[in-house]
């Protein structure tokens, strides 16, 4: 993945935080997906592609967790 310019990223945060800094943040930028941790938000984040984003979702959705 190439460097993306960030500066003007809408950074998104789950309803489910209940509006503490304690979650994952993530921001779509030229088609690829930024990942950070909300409590670290100055940390470079990590950024993937959108289908590796939605491969990931699809593998949590799945199941089963043990």
């Amino acid at each position: 993945m190439g460097m993306i310019d960030l500066n003007q990223a809408q950074w998104h945060k789950s309803s489910y935080s209940g509006g503490d800094n304690n979650c994952v943040e993530v921001a779509v930028v030229d088609g690829q997906v930024a990942i950070r941790d909300s409590k670290c938000p100055e940390r470079a984040p990590l950024v993937v592609s959108r289908a590796d984003a939605q491969a990931f979702i699809n593998g949590i959705q799945a199941g089963p967790w043990e």
